[in-house]
């Protein structure tokens, strides 16, 4: 009897965890979506129309910044703040939008034939394959600026634009930052790759942005100095967990899966994990990694499961 009764138990708790497990995938789904939504609307209401004179060059900036996309740098800024705060602040998807305007800037560029000569992205024509090179490249120098006019209007103090301001730089910047892990990534080519420069070029070439993302929302509310720094230890082991999964991805989707080029680390000759350590080592790194910024986490609470919920996306999802 007791034995039928505990086994009844155990399937019911099983069938629970099941059903809360669907519930929290729903939940996230739908904050990913508005997520998605409300950066969308700031991005049409922030960018220049396509018909603004010169209008080729802002054809080619929405071209890029519209072809698609998770919109998942916004949403950490926005979901950042409002974990901080208690609540979402107004004007911080004007934030999530110029994050969003930095990010596609890079991708532009990173497209480019002298870099990693890409002819797909989103699924669509790149920048450069849909307007030309001169073009493109100076799309990217567009939003890139514009981000910057968009964040030095933002609806917050002085003081806090001035510190988004200088994280973001610096972490689209050449010190441990976006440009200077691209450097080194062009630079580690057909090398035999080793774990510090893998590990350097994922944390700054995709990694900083991320951190930057999560702490410019930080800013904007007014955080605590020890709520920052559990923040960055957040963003540091998602970001890393993040760009690991796009390693492993390159090797086990197809072009149309993700919407660009798949297999062309391989072909490149690039440093990954996958390269370094196999498969199924990569995916465990990931996942640990996801465990630990989920800890990071633990004293904000119930306020910290979306974001814990996203990291937990970032090396689940399959493009």
């Amino acid at each position: 009897m007791f034995s039928v009764y505990g086994r009844q138990r155990r399937e019911t708790l099983a069938s629970a965890a099941i059903a809360l497990l669907h519930f929290l995938a729903l939940m996230l789904k739908e904050t990913l979506l508005q997520g998605q939504k409300t950066a969308d609307a700031a991005l049409e209401h922030l960018l220049p129309a396509a018909e603004q004179y010169p209008s080729s060059i802002h054809q080619a900036m929405r071209h890029s910044v519209f072809a698609g996309g998770k919109r998942l740098r916004p949403i950490l800024c926005m979901e950042s703040a409002r974990m901080v705060g208690g609540t979402y602040p107004g004007g911080v998807d004007e934030l999530g939008a110029a994050i969003e305007m930095l990010h596609t800037y890079s991708l532009v560029h990173d497209d480019l034939p002298a870099l990693d000569n890409d002819d797909l992205r989103r699924g669509l024509p790149t920048c450069h394959k849909a307007f030309g090179e001169a073009t493109a490249i100076l799309a990217g120098d567009a939003l890139q600026t514009h981000a910057y006019e968009v964040m030095a209007r933002l609806k917050c103090p002085a003081e806090a634009r001035v510190r988004i301001i200088e994280e973001l730089a610096h972490g689209t910047g050449t010190i441990d930052g976006m440009i200077g892990g691209q450097v080194v990534d062009l630079e580690s080519e057909h090398v035999r790759p080793d774990l510090p420069t893998l590990e350097y070029i994922h944390r700054a070439k995709t990694g900083a942005l991320i951190v930057s993302s999560l702490l410019a929302g930080c800013y904007y509310v007014g955080a605590k100095a020890v709520e920052v720094q559990r923040v960055r230890e957040f963003g540091r082991a998602a970001g890393l967990a993040f760009q690991i999964a796009d390693d492993i991805l390159d090797v086990t989707q197809t072009s149309e899966q993700l919407g660009k080029t798949a297999g062309k680390d391989l072909a490149a000759e690039k440093v990954t994990y996958p390269a370094l350590f196999g498969l199924a080592k990569a995916e465990e790194m990931a996942a640990q990694l996801v465990r630990e910024a989920c800890s990071a986490l633990d004293s904000f609470g119930d306020r910290a499961n979306t974001l814990k919920e996203i990291a937990r996306y970032l090396v689940e999802r399959k493009k």
